[in-house]
């Protein structure tokens, strides 16, 4: 039984892997999209039918008016990708990982049907499938970072992986782009997406709970289909009571555990069952909100500014502008390799706090929400560094500022999820996630004013830079919060 279940696991882990940086975030390769698009004349006026490929810094030209269009798609998408994370969070949380998975696969498919069916003189469907398709990956992702539940010591690594996957996943966009210069259909490419569709099917029945995975896991854990061989309601039952009492255990300390009941029990109320209300009224949260939206607003700042940047720090000059974009689009790659060092970090320093809390007999919940602090500002202290490379106007330079941009993205989202998965009850997560990110969307929207301005300007830089210092606030009160903590816990006999 055990090595069954641990293969099942492993098969989890590994295919939603696969669906994540197979599908959950392409979006966000919607630049190397726009290329085929204009290629088959989408958005063109009836006097200027002169399409296909040309010889380009950037691709196949277009009119302003065209390039308005498919910047609201993606402005559209964009947003609906963040803000509807928290109407779809509350679906997962109330109506479990089956629904949820269902409902994600339905936009899904519709998205990827839209768009194969979808011609010049139809373009104006993009606007409803492009924001569909950003809502379907968005439950995959939301549906998937349950699974580090099942690998407890390596939970914040494995969430990061995920998110990193999905960072990558812009590359399959690419891929339909190569695929289109060498003959392949764009309606061919995106009918085998939606095929796909049934392998999301089988995944959910086979390889997913019905509801979610708890944490910590009960011994002998079993879902999908091992639940079909010999798992029934009355061992499912029998689990939940186990599954509390190891929740209990998780953030009790060596001191709580040796008080009466009733003390232990005030204790176990004050962690365990805290409402959402007072989970989104907490200083944590508001801190961690500002924390996302500020270092989330200069990303999608620079991403939509980059190619006016690089055109004024290459004087025009075409093939230098080429070539940095397509270093830049190379890079964003490489976030499923940076995210899960940043979950490593957490786990390793979350396993130490744990012990010494152990010996010293301290709050292990403070030990667990300490551990996020050196990711916390290292998150931000990349992205302060990112922020001033891009302010000097050398462009070899800007070879330092991919790279420091794709890793603090990835570490950036990696962290959110992990945090909310440590500093708040599971039963939560689902609807906190998704009003952080819901939120930060709201925020994301000053980047249009923000780019008015002009991308060099300096006082946008010298702006966004001090706000970016400003969130290493967040990490800090943070760690003085745990100290706190440590400090009433081991004072109280």
């Amino acid at each position: 039984m055990a090595s069954r279940g641990l293969a099942l696991y492993l098969a989890t882990l590994l295919t939603g892997l696969l669906e994540c940086i197979g599908f959950a975030g392409v979006l966000f390769g919607w630049t190397s999209l726009v290329y085929v698009f204009k290629e088959q004349c989408y958005f063109v006026e009836p006097g200027e039918q002169d399409c296909g490929p040309r010889s380009n810094a950037t691709g196949p030209p277009g009119s302003k008016a065209q390039d308005e269009k498919f910047s609201l798609i993606f402005t559209l998408a964009s947003f609906m990708n963040n803000f509807m994370t928290f109407p779809t969070g509350y679906i997962f949380d109330r109506f479990k990982t089956t629904v949820a998975r269902l409902i994600g696969i339905f936009f899904y498919t519709c998205a990827t049907l839209t768009i194969a069916f979808t011609t010049a003189d139809s373009a104006v469907l993009l606007f409803l499938a492009m924001p569909m398709l950003a809502v379907g990956g968005m439950l995959f992702l939301i549906t998937n970072l349950q699974i580090g539940n099942l690998f407890g010591k390596h939970r914040s690594t494995i969430i990061t992986l995920y998110n990193g996957a999905f960072d990558s996943s812009s590359a399959v966009f690419l891929i339909i782009k190569l695929l289109h210069e060498r003959g392949i259909k764009l309606w061919a490419s995106f009918l085998f997406l939606s095929a796909c569709s049934a392998w999301h099917v089988g995944r959910t029945f086979l390889l997913m709970p019905r509801g979610h995975i708890p944490y910590p896991l009960p011994p002998n854990y079993s879902y999908g289909l091992c639940s079909r061989f010999g798992t029934g309601k009355e061992e499912k039952k029998a689990a939940e009571p186990e599954t509390k009492e190891l929740q209990s255990k998780e953030f009790v300390s060596p001191k709580e555990e040796n008080s009466g009941p009733g003390q232990q029990q005030g204790q176990e109320q004050g962690q365990e069952h805290r409402s959402f209300r007072s989970c989104v009224l907490s200083r944590r949260f508001v801190l961690h909100v500002v924390w996302l939206s500020t270092i989330q607003l200069w990303h999608y700042f620079f991403i939509g500014s980059l190619n006016s940047l690089l055109t004024s720090l290459a004087g025009s000059d075409n093939v230098q502008v080429s070539a940095f974009t397509n270093a830049f689009a190379i890079t964003q790659f490489f976030g499923v390799l940076c995210a899960p060092w940043n979950g490593l970090l957490m786990d390793c320093l979350k396993q130490k706090y744990q012990k010494e809390a152990k010996k010293t007999g301290s709050s292990a919940s403070a030990a667990t929400l300490c551990s996020t602090v050196p990711s916390l500002a290292l998150t931000s202290l990349l992205c302060l560094g990112f922020a001033l490379c891009a302010s000097i106007p050398v462009i070899r330079l800007q070879y330092v500022t991919f790279i420091l941009q794709v890793i603090s993205r990835s570490f950036l989202y990696g962290c959110n999820a992990a945090f909310l998965t440590l500093a708040f009850p599971s039963e939560h997560f689902g609807k906190l996630f998704g009003l952080v990110m819901a939120l930060s969307a709201v925020v994301s929207l000053l980047q249009f004013p923000l780019f008015k301005l002009s991308p060099q300007n300096i006082a946008v830089y010298v702006s966004m830079g001090l706000a970016i210092f400003l969130t290493l606030a967040h990490p800090f009160l943070v760690y003085r919060e745990c100290r706190a903590e440590k400090t009433k816990s081991s004072v109280t006999p």
